[in-house]
């Protein structure tokens, strides 16, 4: 395999590990910072890791990380989808604090430094493979495309086991990206997996992974359980499982080269699995998300288990604690650090509630409009509140529901109310919604039975809603002020994108390649 870089790449290279090496003999008290590689599947939920007791899905690397490390049972993304989700992780604020970068596709704001930027200032060599932040537009700087987390490190390609799998040999590139450091010099490492985004190649689970429709224990309750709906997920396993094998191979090279002691390692996914009703909206499958951390050097008594809240808020605010990096160098961060979970201090993690929401995800409802909720978990209960129940929350049916990837299960749920005129599946995970709708975790995390209506429940929705406005308005929420339109007049980064809807049903030839064409209805709904 070749593995040249790019010439003015290794020109960076040597002039950053120059400034280290002079930073290093001017501190030499100092302890060397630790390596970051943070690793991110694309659309995996919580708990579909082995370490959680998932079996039919398998993740020995990930289990490994959490037997060595720390295994987290409530991490959440403020905000269920790619781009949203991955601005919350870079700047260490919510979604609703970012502007623009709410959204998905959006034009990431100028204002907002990454927390890879200011490593990078600190000496660290930064970069990534694959999926980093995404879709959007980063902007500019100097007349230069942003790199938000470094150059991309994708040159190396593999043969993948399955269609629609990524061609990019994540392991190689983050070998090619440790041998282009300079020797000492921390690095800031992101592997962003594109799998198990969709689309899958249908039943590779079972005739490439060796996987058995039994092997499932559970269909959730708002999915028939057929044969359709099982090999979709099974096929959703095998592609974690490939995720899984190149962070195997990274935390090998690690080891091989005496770096995996002072690295610390982080394992997670931006947002729930691909299908109806997860992906994309702001239910317990859609925010709830697998995390393990592992640090050698760093963590103390590891193999504990983190059952306390853990926002994707912290990871920002953590790396720059770890590197020694001091907050007010980058804008204000929601987050807390989790070193003192890492210290394992009794004052830890004290955080008791989690505020989630969204606002435009993908196109398809007329003139841009997004589906705005904002809501609270606690360990008993998930309260969410949606601000124009009058809309589509996956997206109008008549341009196929674009806030739902394309898939065997959804295209089952659409023809079974089509051709058999049973809609209850389809209500569960394509109908409108009320303003209000509350669900008790602890006997329902599928969020079947709303009970928002219900008049026992009324005094712990009045306080779940009091508390989740609270917080959103000392974290200035614009919604909270009557600004939430603002949202909606931030334009999306892609001319493909904007104004799609109109263009669509004006008889315009646009197409979203991430739904199926049997997804869009004949006729529009009411």
């Amino acid at each position: 395999m070749k593995r040249n870089l790019p010439l003015i790449l290794a020109s960076c290279t040597l002039l950053l590990g120059t400034c280290f090496s002079s930073c290093q003999e001017a501190e030499q008290s100092t302890e060397q910072p630790p390596n970051i590689l943070f690793c991110i599947a694309d659309d995996q939920s919580f708990p579909h890791a082995g370490a959680y007791g998932c079996d039919w899905v398998k993740t020995p690397a990930f289990d490994r990380v959490a037997r060595e490390g720390l295994l987290f049972t409530r991490a959440y993304t403020p905000n269920a989808k790619c781009a949203p989700s991955r601005s919350c992780i870079l700047t260490g604020r919510n979604s609703w604090q970012l502007e623009a970068a709410a959204n998905h596709v959006p034009y990431f704001p100028e204002k907002f430094e990454t927390y890879a930027e200011a490593l990078q200032k600190q000496g660290y060599f930064v970069g990534h493979t694959a999926k980093g932040w995404a879709p959007g537009n980063p902007g500019e700087i100097d007349g230069k495309r942003r790199e938000l987390l470094g150059p991309a490190f994708n040159q190396l390609k593999t043969t993948p086991p399955a269609r629609f799998i990524s061609n990019i040999d994540y392991a190689a590139n983050f070998e090619t990206f440790l041998e282009a450091r300079a020797e000492g010099q921390p690095f800031c490492f992101w592997y962003g997996s594109t799998e198990p985004h969709r689309a899958y190649e249908f039943r590779a689970g079972v005739e490439k992974g060796g996987k058995s429709l039994t092997d499932i224990d559970q269909v959730f309750g708002f999915w028939p359980d057929n044969d359709s709906v099982r090999y979709d997920m099974l096929d959703y396993a095998f592609e974690i499982e490939y995720f899984d094998q190149h962070l195997e191979r990274m935390l090998k090279m690690l080891e091989d080269q005496g770096l995996l002691e002072n690295t610390l390692v982080v394992v997670t996914a931006d947002n729930g699995m691909p299908f109806p009703r997860i992906k994309g909206m702001e239910y317990e499958l859609s925010n709830h998300l697998p995390l393990a951390i592992m640090w050698p050097k760093g963590i103390e008594k590891p193999g504990r288990v983190v059952d306390d809240f853990v926002s994707f808020t912290d990871f920002a605010p953590t790396f720059l604690d770890v590197a020694g990096v001091k907050e007010p160098t980058m804008q204000p961060m929601e987050g807390e650090s989790l070193l003192p979970v890492f210290e394992n201090l009794s004052d830890a993690c004290v955080r008791e509630f989690m505020v989630i929401g969204k606002e435009r995800h993908d196109m398809g409802r007329p003139d841009d409009q997004g589906y705005p909720i904002r809501g609270l978990v606690t360990k008993e209960f998930l309260y969410l509140r949606n601000y124009h129940p009058e809309r589509w929350p996956s997206g109008n049916p008549e341009t196929g529901y674009m806030n739902c990837d394309g898939s065997p299960t959804k295209s089952w749920v659409l023809n079974n109310r089509r051709t058999n005129g049973d809609s209850w599946f389809w209500e569960m995970n394509f109908g409108k919604r009320p303003a209000e709708e509350l669900y008790q975790l602890s006997n329902d995390l599928e969020c079947l039975r709303n009970l928002a209506a219900k008049p026992d429940y009324q005094e712990i929705k009045a306080q779940l809603a009091e508390q989740m406005e609270e917080e959103l308005k000392a974290e200035g929420d614009p919604r909270m002020f009557g600004q939430g339109d603002r949202f909606e007049d931030y334009p999306y980064a892609e001319a493909a994108t904007r104004n799609f809807y109109n263009r669509f049903m004006a008889g315009e030839k646009v197409r979203a390649g991430w739904i199926n064409s049997t997804d869009i209805e004949a006729e529009k709904l009411d």
